[in-house]
């Protein structure tokens, strides 16, 4: 039972292209929005689509990857773990965020050639 303890699996979209920050001796960071559905009906038997959005971050050799290959709309599935930092705003008030950093990703939607060859060229 040890692997479930703060474990997340997501599939869903990013909502945009991943941010990019390089540290020191090339440590990356990776940063971006995702979306995940939940679909449901109403009383009314109206199909309702409720949207989450959730921060991603990746570091290191998957932030790389996700810099490689993720990109705005395309649906992937992700497993990570929850992490909760906090910090001041300009007004000095504390303020709570919590992302998910991911462990590995795996695109489910099929490649179009242009990043297929992006990806085998690099």
């Amino acid at each position: 039972m040890g692997t479930l303890r703060n474990s997340v699996h997501l599939i869903g979209r990013p909502g945009m292209d991943p941010e990019v920050k390089v540290f020191g001796e090339g440590k990356r960071l990776a940063r971006f929005t995702f979306a995940t559905n939940d679909k449901h009906y109403n009383d009314k038997m109206e199909l309702i689509t409720d949207t989450e959005w959730h921060n991603l971050l990746a570091w290191g050799r998957v932030a790389e990857q996700v810099e490689k290959i993720v990109k705005k709309g395309r649906l992937m599935a992700i497993e990570g773990k929850l992490q909760t930092r906090q910090y001041e705003d300009k007004d000095k008030n504390k303020r709570y965020i919590t992302e998910i950093v991911i462990d590995e990703f795996m695109l489910i939607d099929k490649m179009s050639n242009e990043d297929e060859q992006k990806t085998d060229t690099e």
